[in-house]
């Protein structure tokens, strides 16, 4: 039998690192995010042999071990065996031999949240395998936890819930991770003035977010006033962007996007660079109205708003540029995991 998932990424519109530990466990967070046409993937195939293959093409591994209960932890392929040692620990199925390939639509490190994406994926897959009765919310808290604490990977809570629910959320983070998601119904006309009013540009160059976030986690900790006033301004714009997509006010969206990252840039020392800034400039000389790095910032993609009428103009003038322009459209479902039965099995069947 083969077993497949696949989760989407996301675009963080507003809010961003109002999520992440301490701030969202003293001042609660507040996130706005929406799932896009790119995906992480994942699939199970069961074999007969004694092995677990990992085929990780989006974490370059290609190893195959002897079947047990714990894989260790040893930097190739952490995802994928952070996730196996967890149903293993927790429902203590028999170790069996498997083959497991992952990869992504989006490269690591591009602020689209593809390693968490991929952590849900991978479980999500898990799931379908063993019918385990895991809805959406104890998928991303399981998620969550294998990636945060289990495997030590900094980062937020934000990345796990949107590629589990799919769609535009509004996101409540407080203490004690509990988490509260808040779908957005918007109507079809304003989805489609914001598909035509934006621009999703990678720089070319992908980051490490971890030193960023642990920055971020140390100004709060350590209750740096200009960082933690920075957030509060932050988290306001997830209310405000909101209450402007709701109207479909492209105009306010885009100030409030602009405000954001005012902001967002006074988090860390790294959020920005020259590339960034490069891609910025020449993107509003061309006529965007605001921009804002998607994610903790240092690299990845630029999501950029528009005017739709000067949106060609802004594509070929980021053209231009080392990177390139990625085409996309929301996404409405969330992760979701299938079986494929053997055709003599369905040869078989009796309708």
């Amino acid at each position: 039998m083969i077993i497949r998932s696949k989760a989407p990424l996301r675009l963080g519109l507003a809010g961003g690192g109002s999520d992440v530990s301490p701030y969202s466990d003293i001042y609660g967070g507040l996130i706005l995010n929406a799932t896009i046409n790119l995906y992480a993937y994942c699939t199970i195939e069961e074999t007969d042999d004694k092995l677990i293959t990992i085929n990780g093409y989006d974490s370059h591994c290609f190893k195959s071990y002897p079947i047990t209960t714990r894989l260790e932890i040893d930097g190739e392929a952490s995802l994928i065996k952070g996730v196996y040692n967890r149903i293993m620990q927790d429902y203590g199925f028999e170790a069996r031999g498997f083959k497991i390939t992952t990869y992504n639509d989006a490269p690591a490190g591009s602020g689209l949240g593809t390693s968490s994406t991929m952590v849900v994926c991978i479980l999500k897959c898990f799931v379908e395998w063993y019918s385990l009765p895991l809805g959406d919310y104890e998928i991303a808290r399981l998620a969550y936890e294998i990636e945060r604490k289990d495997l030590g990977l900094s980062g937020g809570k934000q990345d796990q819930y949107a590629a589990a629910f799919g769609g535009f959320n509004y996101m409540e983070f407080l203490k004690d991770d509990m988490v509260i998601v808040n779908p957005l119904k918007m109507k079809r006309w304003i989805l489609d003035e914001l598909e035509a009013s934006m621009v999703l540009y990678f720089t070319g160059r992908s980051r490490e977010s971890a030193n960023i976030i642990d920055e971020q986690k140390r100004n709060t900790s350590t209750g740096n006033s200009d960082a933690i006033e920075a957030m509060h301004k932050i988290k306001q714009t997830a209310i405000d962007t909101k209450l402007a997509l709701l109207k479909g006010d492209m105009d306010a969206f885009a100030e409030i996007l602009r405000i954001g990252w005012e902001n967002k840039k006074k988090m860390a020392d790294h959020i920005t660079n020259p590339i960034i800034q490069e891609a910025m400039d020449i993107a509003m000389n061309a006529g965007a109205k605001a921009g804002k790095i998607s994610g903790a910032g240092g690299g990845g993609f630029i999501m950029f708003v528009v005017e739709p009428t000067r949106k060609k103009e802004v594509i070929d003038a980021l053209s231009n540029l080392d990177g390139f322009v990625m085409p996309f459209q929301f996404s409405d479902g969330g992760a979701h995991g299938w079986k494929v039965y053997p055709t003599d099995n369905i040869n078989s069947l009796k309708y």
